[in-house]
């Protein structure tokens, strides 16, 4: 008997381990997120952002042998009590121009008040969904084909997130 595995939804997770002295300087990412949100204008190149980027693309090669490229990036603030609606980041009648992967990263998060459920269907079983708290210095990367759903932010402080969209090449 063989075996051939025709698809599987991968999810990477864990803590930003940067280097000694490349440490990722979230208060400043934070203010940029909250610069870019209040003047409503598209996130700018920082190099705070860019040690970021350059620590997921490596991890990924290296780790997983997974060879991706930013697409698109924005911050989001989550006011208390606040969530999001139901996201997706790949376009259903825009395939080719889609991103492959949506990454999130704990910029600053008050201790357990960020929870992310991803949302997939594992064949027959339909409507699964796994959760995972997002935390500072932490992310979660998935297929951009994957729903997903901020829950409320349960704490009384904003919470600023991170996302990175990724291409496969």
């Amino acid at each position: 008997m063989k075996k051939k595995i025709l698809t599987e939804i991968p999810l990477f997770y864990g803590e930003v381990e940067m280097p000694e002295n490349w440490d990722i300087d979230r208060e400043k990412l934070s203010q940029e997120i909250l610069n870019s949100t209040l003047l409503d204008k598209p996130f700018k190149f920082s190099k705070t952002l860019d040690i970021l980027d350059t620590y997921i693309k490596d991890y990924a090669r290296a780790k997983h042998d997974l060879h991706i490229v930013n697409k698109k990036t924005w911050g989001n603030v989550y006011k208390p009590k606040a969530s999001s609606i139901p996201l997706l980041q790949v376009n259903p009648v825009d395939l080719k121009n889609s991103p492959d992967y949506v990454l999130l990263y704990g910029v600053k998060i008050e201790k357990d008040s960020c929870l992310v459920r991803i949302n997939y269907d594992d064949n027959r079983r339909k409507g699964r969904s796994w959760d995972i708290h997002l935390q500072n210095n932490s992310f979660v990367m998935f297929p951009a084909t994957q729903m997903y759903f901020i829950f409320e932010n349960n704490s009384d402080e904003l919470n600023f997130i991170q996302t990175i969209t990724y291409e496969y090449i």
